[in-house]
């Protein structure tokens, strides 16, 4: 079978069967088709171990090479090299599925990789973040500027409150329902899920929709070019590091940084990591675990009680 052929009908049966996000189908479509030119496969039979180990080869010599300009400098990071084995793995997988005889797609092992490390902020950082748009707001003399810190202002506290991924936030429309302390929000490959909102949060969107003229859609909106326009990431991780400096905080700070706050907020007062596996949209809880060495009071306990007791 030609490999061109099963790479549109493998998309299409991920897009449509599967439900993933466009964004996946488009990632799978340019990590295969590198493969496909580089390893100069024509048809599903030229798939060999061989063949995938020289790619494998090949893309770890990438990396700085695309930043720098000079062939074979550097290395392109293990966590970008999985990314094109887990899709042609999927890839290998969908063949099997449709009964197309390939190599086995247990035959890809992925590469280990680091421990994931997590931008942390302190309780006492993350309180003078939230409080720092209004206390900016407060020494604003123009009042037609005060709007962008009414939205800054709703947009960490919602992202605190619920733990929403930065685009997830960015998606919300303005015809938010208030009265109720949840919220439905459809994530990573368009799973919808429930978050909860916290009194705060609900206090500073009410007070942003309220200040607002505009009939936009979007729930967060940002001007450029004195043109309004649904808030996107990247508008908001400016304004963050705005109020990051105000806050005096050092280390470095994402939107994702509040997602992790959220989680290791509720892991820290007992939250079960089942349920916020559910909370933050998490498809495996491999990938919630993250975070319970950090919150393991109870190891630290155990420590301060029991160790070295018998040293003056």
């Amino acid at each position: 079978m030609k490999a061109e052929d099963a790479k549109r009908q493998f998309l299409e049966y991920i897009e449509i069967e599967r439900g993933r996000a466009v964004k996946t189908v488009e990632n799978y479509d340019r990590y295969l088709t590198r493969y496909f030119a580089q390893m100069k496969i024509k048809n599903v039979s030229d798939i060999t171990e061989q063949n995938i180990r020289e790619f494998r080869i090949w893309l770890n010599r990438q990396g700085g090479a695309q930043r720098a300009g000079n062939i074979g400098s550097g290395t392109m990071k293990r966590r970008t090299q999985n990314y094109y084995m887990i899709a042609l793995r999927a890839f290998l997988k969908f063949l099997r599925k449709r009964e197309i005889e390939c190599i086995s797609p247990e035959r890809i092992e992925l590469a280990k990789l680091p421990e994931r490390q997590i931008d942390m902020i302190t309780p006492a950082e993350l309180t003078r973040l939230l409080s720092a748009p209004k206390e900016a707001m407060n020494k604003e003399p123009d009042e037609n500027k005060k709007l962008s810190y009414l939205r800054d202002r709703a947009i960490l506290e919602l992202l605190f409150s619920t733990g929403l991924r930065v685009s997830e936030l960015c998606a919300l429309n303005s015809d938010i329902d208030l009265t109720r302390d949840e919220l439905s929000v459809r994530g990573k490959g368009e799973k919808v899920r429930v978050v909860f909102i916290s009194p705060t949060a609900k206090e500073t969107v009410r007070e942003y929709l309220k200040a607002r003229k505009d009939m936009e859609e979007a729930l967060f909106v940002d001007g450029r070019q004195n043109k309004l326009h649904r808030i996107i990431p990247r508008d908001i991780q400016r304004h963050l590091k705005k109020y990051v400096a105000l806050a005096g905080i050092t280390s470095v700070v994402t939107p994702h940084t509040l997602r992790h706050a959220f989680a290791t907020d509720l892991l820290s007062n007992g939250a079960d990591i089942r349920s916020v596996q559910q909370l933050l949209g998490h498809a495996s809880i491999n990938t919630t675990q993250i975070y319970t060495h950090i919150t393991d009071s109870h190891l630290r306990d155990i420590h301060k009680r029991f160790h070295n007791k018998n040293r003056g």
